[in-house]
């Protein structure tokens, strides 16, 4: 989206990548496996939101401490293909809007917080500079 933005004459720093979707359901799969309390499982998650560019990082949160490296990978993957699965099962004909609209509200509550002075931290992908060695981070 940034480069379409460039592309247009826009600003690409106005784009931010947001990974709420993907963390919201991060954060079940740790709470289903491990059944700690969902309220202190807060799973970031870099990357896009494409495939094996969603990179949850299990190694971060304490519910997940004693995970091995192959349940690591199946929930990598679980996270990863949940939007596809969520189409799949529903035959095609339709998409995640339960989980996306839930995702939108938190985050869109974090904005709000963050406008109204309470300090929030969300994971998003955004642009750095066009010097960086990775210029989204």
């Amino acid at each position: 989206m940034c480069e379409l933005y460039k592309k247009a004459g826009l600003d690409p720093k106005k784009i931010c990548g947001v990974t709420s979707l993907d963390i919201v359901r991060a954060n079940k799969f740790v709470y289903e496996a491990t059944g700690a309390d969902l309220a202190g499982i807060d799973v970031p998650v870099v990357g896009g939101h494409a495939g094996a560019t969603i990179l949850p990082l299990f190694s971060k949160v304490p519910a997940a401490k004693d995970f091995t490296p192959e349940q690591v990978e199946a929930m990598d993957k679980h996270v990863q293909d949940a939007g596809t699965d969520v189409v799949n099962a529903k035959g095609g004909k339709g998409s995640a809007t339960l989980s996306m609209a839930y995702a939108g509200a938190k985050f869109g509550n974090a904005v709000l917080c963050g406008l109204a002075g309470i300090e929030t931290t969300e994971c998003a992908y955004v642009i750095r500079g066009s010097k960086e060695q990775l210029p989204y981070l």
